[in-house]
């Protein structure tokens, strides 16, 4: 029970029905205005996270785990399994010639733009020179291309953050949604924290608001570390796609931060920012037993309470489908499809989520790793998005 107590505030901070809401997101900030969502990951429908039809065969990333022999066993690299052509082909690029994986990526984006101006002139046929049936099977056939050009690009956003955590010599951590423990992710307390290697992946300022957002999460049990109970894994797989967007907005928010602080043009000590310091509300509509009086200010947390509700409203939006889906997918991977029923009452019967047995300190790194990959997101997003547009502005 003691799992449960140190988590009371996750399903608070993101509710069970949509906890990637943007006002619940920015409620560690002290946020006044609620912001309305645009989309959202549901873990908690009466289908679990998103019904997939299995695929047989699917190619993970794996890599030798010994490098002195090759007959070695090989060890996954990241949890979601890979199902289209150019993914398959990137996962193998980045385990025999990571370093050729960029320019492999700019040419697949190429042939991606290239297939859909052929389809835009292709399949456009005039209404007097084709019957309905025709313009049926044309629309139908554009959408399946779309959808195959989206699971690629989907996929190629991935392998970029993959090898954004491999080039920081920070692995990520192995899917838990195995039946039984394995030998890479059966010892949860046994992970490598990886903190400092994480820790200068983001700029100082924006560390200080992970660290709060640690502190809000786990409270008191922040500093127990050693400490090892069983936790609902539903929690944590809500924290942790919660904690991607978190690190997703802050990227954001940070870019736009350092650019006005390298200009001198940060209102820092301004009126504004103080009125909105005074009239912040408790991140918590409950007593949060000094865990308020435990979040350090820094000067990113002022800057972001200082934005007006339509801008920040902006910057908590996740710009595309493509971005949206590998959120859930990697969520998925890592911790598995929960069997959620739903009660008569509208309430989740959790007499049948399954428990995993995590110390704080496992949490801490599920966490941290969030975070980052929430930054990666944005970062590759915006890279893929200037060669092959894709993301809403």
């Amino acid at each position: 029970m003691e799992a449960a107590a140190s988590l009371r505030y996750a399903p608070n901070f993101f509710a069970a029905s949509n906890f990637v809401s943007k006002s619940r997101v920015l409620a560690s900030l002290g946020h006044a205005q609620p912001l309305k969502d645009r989309r959202s990951i549901s873990l908690t429908s009466n289908q679990g996270w998103r019904q997939r039809r299995p695929i047989p065969m699917r190619r993970s990333l794996r890599i030798r785990a010994s490098s002195e022999s090759g007959d070695g066993p090989l060890a996954p690299i990241a949890p979601l399994q890979l199902e289209s052509p150019v993914g398959q082909l990137l996962s193998q690029i980045l385990v025999s010639h990571p370093h050729l994986l960029p320019a492999t990526v700019d040419q697949q984006l190429h042939q991606l733009q290239s297939d859909r101006d052929a389809e835009k002139l292709k399949n456009d046929p005039s209404p007097s020179s084709s019957s309905g049936t025709d313009l049926v099977l044309y629309r139908r056939i554009a959408e399946v291309k779309a959808s195959e050009r989206r699971r690629a690009l989907e996929e190629i956003l991935y392998m970029m953050i993959v090898q954004k955590f491999m080039d920081a010599g920070v692995p990520l951590v192995p899917a838990l949604s195995q039946g039984r423990p394995s030998p890479q992710s059966g010892k949860v307390d046994h992970w490598s924290s990886e903190e400092n290697k994480l820790q200068q992946l983001h700029s100082p300022e924006a560390y200080e608001m992970i660290k709060n957002h640690l502190t809000l999460i786990l409270g008191q049990r922040l500093e127990d570390s050693n400490a090892i109970a069983p936790i609902s894994k539903l929690r944590v797989g809500q924290v942790y796609a919660a904690s991607i967007m978190y690190g997703y907005f802050l990227k954001r928010v940070d870019q736009r931060f350092q650019l006005e602080k390298s200009m001198k043009t940060l209102p820092l000590n301004s009126p504004a920012e103080a009125e909105a310091l005074a009239n912040a509300p408790p991140a918590f509509p409950f007593p949060a037993e000094g865990i308020e009086d435990r979040v350090k200010p820094c000067k990113l947390r002022s800057y972001v309470m200082a934005l007006d509700a339509e801008t920040l409203q902006r910057y908590a939006t996740i710009r595309s489908k493509e971005a949206f889906g590998i959120i859930e997918k990697h969520t998925e991977a890592l911790f598995g499809r929960p069997e959620i029923v739903i009660t008569p009452e509208g309430a989740i019967d959790s007499s049948k989520d399954e428990l995993i047995k995590i110390s704080f300190a496992g949490l801490k790194r599920l966490i941290l790793e969030a975070v980052t990959f929430g930054s990666f997101l944005w970062d590759v997003e915006s890279y893929v998005d200037s060669r092959y547009h894709f993301a809403a502005n």
